[in-house]
């Protein structure tokens, strides 16, 4: 494919997932049975269709009908009929009724933002229940937004000013991040090793909420700083970036093919103080990692600080894998509870004292968030917790929660959902 069709096609799938439940809604009063009766390949023609009806302005209504005819027909063989005549009539149906205008949502909230923003059902009655209908809907939109394409600046190479003009004199429209201090917002988007600077390690892909969670770890220079869940390495070479590339990072992750995009991470933008290590976090020890390779710290052997940046069901990062949605569930919510709990219990066992430890997911589920952490807590007197807001900038202060961590769910800023809390391990503290 050459470039526009290759954009077209990434529209079009990417489309078709993240409008799913709108789409069959609108398909619905064109069928005379339901949708999930008919074979999975005319259910995902018709799908491409409507969206190319719905939300391709570009395209004409006759060639989007017309093309996905012809894909039935090309499907003749493998369905054992021919299903265009099919195809034909519901998106001609569709084009000739009036458009159906979204239920209102007095009668049935969550239903009504289910089909308004393709998010499950299910998952808009959660929202609704933890943050009423305003926040639930705003978080619903965010997740059915495309996402603006955001860099993190590398600052051992570029000031973020400097970039930004780099960009500029490119002809690439950006703008300074709302919050971070040091993202940058590409307005519209475009294959990233064609942005300038990407070969030489002036950027890194970040969306802007992932970029405040090293902030609140603080990492300074000369510091020993363990990332316990490390790859692809965009939070590891923050750390390295606020360190001014000085001291040591052990980067863990359990995959070790994982830990090439590490090492290529850190080998573009520059680098030098990351040790990359396989293995699980929740086979920690003190002072060791697994498979018995040592450290090599000094007494008392541990790490200044510790970033667990820990596995989570993803749900603050829906609209980056609108393909994930179907397979949410809400018994995943005890299986990662159990895992965050476990890598935790370990990490903090190598965290020494008055040494910080930060704890963050890409979702804000309380059970991945605040269950985790006060459970934590109580069997762990020696560690306190910390409120954020002294370690972000004051345009993020409204985004610190009553218990003082991090949490941007439901922001109006076009953000990522993110948690992270900051504890401090108080033993032999007065």
């Amino acid at each position: 494919m050459d470039g526009r069709d290759r954009a077209f096609a990434m529209e079009l799938v990417y489309g078709v997932l993240r409008r799913l439940e709108t789409l069959d809604w609108r398909l619905e009063p064109a069928l005379k049975k339901p949708l999930p009766r008919l074979p999975q390949i005319v259910q995902m023609l018709l799908r491409m269709g409507m969206y190319q009806l719905a939300y391709m302005d570009r395209v004409p209504a006759s060639a989007a009908v017309n093309e996905s005819v012809n894909l039935a027909k090309a499907q003749r063989a493998q369905l054992g009929r021919d299903w265009g005549g099919l195809v034909n009539a519901v998106l001609r149906t569709v084009t000739r009724l009036p458009e159906r205008p979204f239920p209102e949502r007095q009668s049935d909230p969550a239903a009504a933002l289910s089909i308004r923003y393709a998010v499950p059902q299910w998952l808009c009655l959660r929202w609704i229940e933890q943050m009423g209908l305003e926040r639930a809907e705003a978080a619903c939109q965010t997740v059915s937004a495309v996402p603006v394409l955001t860099l993190r600046v590398n600052r051992q190479k570029v000031t973020r000013d400097g970039f930004l003009e780099q960009l500029r004199t490119a002809g690439i429209v950006s703008r300074a991040t709302t919050v971070s201090p040091v993202g940058v917002v590409l307005e519209e988007g475009r294959a990233v090793p064609t942005i300038p600077g990407f070969q030489d390690g002036l950027f890194y892909v970040e969306d802007e909420a992932a970029q405040l969670v090293p902030l609140l770890l603080d990492p300074q220079p000369d510091e020993c700083v363990l990332d316990a869940c490390a790859a692809p390495g965009g939070k590891t070479t923050h750390l390295a970036d606020l360190m001014s590339n000085r001291g040591r990072i052990v980067a863990m992750d359990r995959h070790a093919v994982r830990l090439q995009m590490v090492n290529e991470n850190c080998r573009r933008l520059g680098v030098t103080i990351v040790t990359p290590i396989a293995g699980d976090a929740r086979e920690l020890k003190a002072g060791v990692l697994p498979q018995g390779r040592d450290l090599l710290i000094p007494p008392p052997g541990i790490f200044d600080r510790v970033l667990v940046d820990a596995p989570c069901s993803g749900l603050g990062v829906l609209r980056r894998h609108p393909d994930a949605k179907g397979k949410k569930d809400t018994g995943m919510f005890v299986r990662h509870q159990m895992l965050q709990s476990e890598i935790l219990e370990q990490a903090s066992s190598v965290l020494r004292p008055g040494g910080v430890l930060v704890y963050s997911t890409c979702s804000t589920e309380p059970e991945e968030t605040e269950e985790v952490i006060s459970r934590f807590c109580r069997n762990h007197s020696e560690f306190v917790r910390e409120s954020v807001v002294p370690w972000l900038p004051a345009s993020a202060l409204p985004l610190v929660t009553a218990q003082g961590a991090l949490s941007t769910m439901g922001n109006v800023l076009g953000m990522d959902g993110f948690y992270a809390v900051r504890l401090r391990n108080a033993k032999g503290q007065q």
